[in-house]
């Protein structure tokens, strides 16, 4: 073959691998565009006929991969994203699409994993830390999750997320006056327009605190923003059970269950607030309700709780004596039954069924001081 046949094919071919590298990158474009559009059948194709050109394409992989996350399909986008890797270990995006569908799939461990990996390229990314952040919290990890929220604070100092995950945080670990700093400084960066769910979150705090009037006020600030909001009316009503107003607490409850009739949850609260103030048939009604639901502890406890109100103690026993079964170490139930027995003058199996408790090895501050009682008495 001449030389200057050789040369006519090497220009043919480099002329093709031009054009086709020029075609593999405007339906690149096209696709992501498409994607962003919500057109994901469209991008798909896109994708698809980059993938017949050039196989392991990092671009078609990852796009595919972000589609299938689009639909949700969780355990196919994986796979593209896997594959990417397998070709380009350090590809962000695979990285990023790959931990965001372990954590979809609530599989936060895994997820960390490949954070961890995405910040070995890029530890500035903040994006992707309050993402890893939220996953250590996820996995009960406070030391750690806080440390990173910290870290995202001190690169942007008033990062929604971080101040969120934050709130969050504490609240989970049960330290509110912590998790309300947080809370109040979303609520100060944005007064006029702020979240709903800042509102009721910081309302939740002075209702785990015990401050139900400041949390009657947010959760009220609440439903001024979306009237039947189920967290403002819920927060409302247990801060006024709280405070021990029963007829403003049953407000609440029945207009949750005007949108929600089936809650049993909130029948057997509404069960509680009517027998609270004596009305023992109402009562019984709304836990009755909640148990042609399926069967509920607290219904049937109430149901209980009217039997020793009324005198029948030998039924409220039997009644209290099968939620045992379900729930042995609830001293409640033992303390109760206990009152019935005294009730009928048994007070030897009042005391058989608080030592029944006392060997469960549980230290109870009103079992203890039950039994001293009972031991001291005549």
């Amino acid at each position: 073959m001449s030389s200057a046949n050789e040369e006519s094919e090497n220009k043919g071919s480099t002329q093709l691998k031009t054009a086709q590298l020029s075609e593999v990158s405007e339906l690149s474009k096209r696709g992501y565009q498409l994607l962003k559009e919500n057109m994901i059948d469209e991008a798909e194709d896109c994708f698809r006929k980059i993938m017949i050109v050039d196989e392991y394409n990092n671009y078609a992989l990852v796009g595919m991969g972000d589609a299938a996350r689009k639909r949700r399909r969780f355990k196919q986008a994986i796979q593209f994203y896997q594959r990417c890797l397998e070709h380009f270990p350090g590809n962000n995006y695979a990285l990023f699409g790959l931990a965001d569908c372990y954590k979809a799939l609530n599989q936060f461990n895994q997820a960390i994993k490949i954070w961890e990996q995405y910040l070995v390229h890029d530890d500035s990314n903040v994006t992707v830390l309050t993402r890893v952040a939220d996953a250590y919290r996820k996995v009960r990890d406070f030391r750690r999750s806080k440390e990173i929220y910290l870290r995202v604070l001190a690169m942007e100092r008033d990062n929604a997320y971080a101040l969120i995950g934050l709130g969050h945080l504490h609240y989970d670990f049960k330290e509110y006056a912590e998790a309300l700093k947080y809370w109040e400084r979303m609520l100060e960066l944005d007064p006029e327009n702020v979240d709903i769910r800042v509102l009721t979150s910081i309302g939740n705090c002075h209702r785990k605190l015990r401050t139900y009037e400041k949390g009657l006020y947010y959760f009220g600030r609440a439903r001024q923003l979306e009237p039947s909001n189920f967290y403002a009316l819920f927060g409302m009503a247990d801060c006024y059970r709280g405070m021990n107003d029963q007829i403003k607490c049953l407000e609440d409850w029945n207009q949750i269950l005007a949108l929600d009739p089936e809650n049993k949850v909130i029948l057997t609260r509404a069960g509680d607030a009517y027998r609270s103030m004596n009305d023992f048939s109402n009562a019984e009604k709304y836990y009755r309700k909640a148990l042609n639901i399926e069967f509920d502890v607290y219904a049937i406890l109430g149901l209980a709780l009217i039997s020793k109100e009324r005198g029948d103690f030998r039924e409220a026993i039997e009644s209290l004596h099968g939620l045992l079964k379900n729930d042995p170490k609830n001293f409640r139930l033992y303390t109760e039954i206990a009152e019935c027995h005294l009730a009928l003058g048994q007070k030897d199996k009042a005391l058989a069924i608080l030592g029944q408790f006392q060997k469960l090895g549980i230290r109870n501050a009103v079992v203890t001081h039950l039994l001293e009682t009972l031991r001291k008495s005549n």
